[in-house]
């Protein structure tokens, strides 16, 4: 049959992993017999699906998740993303409770997605655009992620690594995006100057970051793709060069996005980050602090690592998310960085929320700092 359509050798034979010593081994032995050569170019076996407990299903056990009804309550979107969840390599297991988890990384993948679609509004890529020499390093950094998270999805294609693919795009939405650069990013979205370089900057990271993953989520969650797609095409220089993402080709990585030294830099920053994190948690239960932006950190250094910090990072406060940052470096001290945390004694910017000296020295804007000034002016 598969010849007579011209479609031989197969490009894959797919089936249970009980036709190892079946399908699979007779069709072997018949086409080195009549061919020489495998009938197909490549094998997946798989499991078998079992219920929540580990256990077979059936009707009369009453433990039966069928497709159809997945489907009707939670969308075809959210099955395709528990298929590809699963390593299909040993049996795989289904339940309303893990389909609840699935459904919660669906919305993440999809809330990052709104996320970054919602502040492409003004953002034309054919003129806005700023050059990746011109970015900040944060900026740097969130595309040098993303070139380390295309060619590992691509991979992952190409092995049929499918559980992978969504572990990879998961993580990359909650812990690279969500929790580090989206985080420190919405200062900068929210409350700089329209065009200023630092805002169009971001936008330009979030433009290539968006596109990118929509092309690599597209075989998985198909119509979601194809949503976010068709949104961008509605927006400023948002005509795409195909009219649908699925007849797009994968994402390429751009070679200057590859900064080892610059990730080695950040993988250090963020670790602290991480610190001041802590005691700021720990200032909010005390009711010494509500916001983070009402804090003054206070970082003490041992010389070595206190010229390390200002030489890699000129905006400490932007990377906390804090209003003020100070650093003591001292000669006797026992740790490379301790963190200690008061309340801002500045008035807070109405417009940014951040408690700045500047804040009523203005006197046609007196509640502005002076970043803010600028921005209304």
């Amino acid at each position: 049959m598969l010849k007579a359509r011209k479609w031989w050798p197969a490009d894959l034979y797919l089936e249970g992993s009980d036709q190892h010593r079946g399908w699979f081994h007779s069709a072997l032995l018949a086409g080195v017999v009549t061919d020489h050569r495998a009938p197909y170019k490549a094998v997946l076996t798989h499991g078998f699906v079992l219920d929540g407990q580990g256990k077979k299903m059936s009707k009369s056990a009453g433990n039966v998740v069928a497709p159809q009804d997945v489907i009707k309550q939670s969308g075809a979107e959210i099955l395709r993303l528990w298929v590809s969840a699963q390593d299909y390599r040993d049996d795989v297991r289904i339940s309303p409770e893990i389909l609840t988890h699935l459904i919660e990384a669906y919305r993440k993948i999809r809330n990052t997605c709104r996320f970054l679609l919602s502040n492409l509004y003004d953002f034309d890529p054919d003129k806005d655009r700023i050059p990746y020499e011109q970015l900040p390093e944060l900026d740097r950094w969130a595309l040098h992620r993303l070139s380390e998270l295309i060619p590992r999805v691509r991979q992952s294609y190409e092995d049929f690594e499918f559980h992978t693919i969504f572990h990879a795009l998961n993580n990359f939405c909650s812990v690279d995006l969500s929790a580090v650069y989206l985080d420190i990013l919405k200062d900068r979205l929210y409350t700089f100057r329209a065009d200023s370089p630092f805002r169009r900057g971001s936008q330009t990271v979030l433009f290539e970051i968006l596109v990118a993953m929509t092309k690599l989520m597209a075989p998985v969650l198909s119509f979601t793709a194809e949503e976010i797609w068709r949104t961008l095409a509605t927006q400023p220089g948002g005509s795409q060069s195909v009219s649908s993402v699925h007849l797009s080709t994968f994402p390429e990585v751009q070679p200057q996005w590859q900064d080892a030294a610059l990730a080695q830099r950040w993988e250090r920053l963020l670790k602290y980050r991480t610190q001041v994190q802590g005691v700021l948690e720990e200032k909010r239960r005390e009711k010494v602090i509500g916001s983070s932006l009402e804090a003054h950190v206070y970082l003490t250094t041992d010389v070595k690592t206190g010229h390390w910090i200002y030489a890699s990072c000129a905006d400490l406060g932007t990377l906390f998310i804090v209003s003020q940052v100070t650093v003591e470096q001292r000669s006797d001290a026992t740790t490379d960085l301790k963190v200690s945390v008061t309340k801002s004694t500045h008035a807070k910017c109405e417009r940014c929320w951040n408690y700045r000296e500047a804040v009523g020295k203005d006197t046609s804007h007196p509640t502005l700092c002076e970043r803010c000034v600028e921005a209304v002016q």
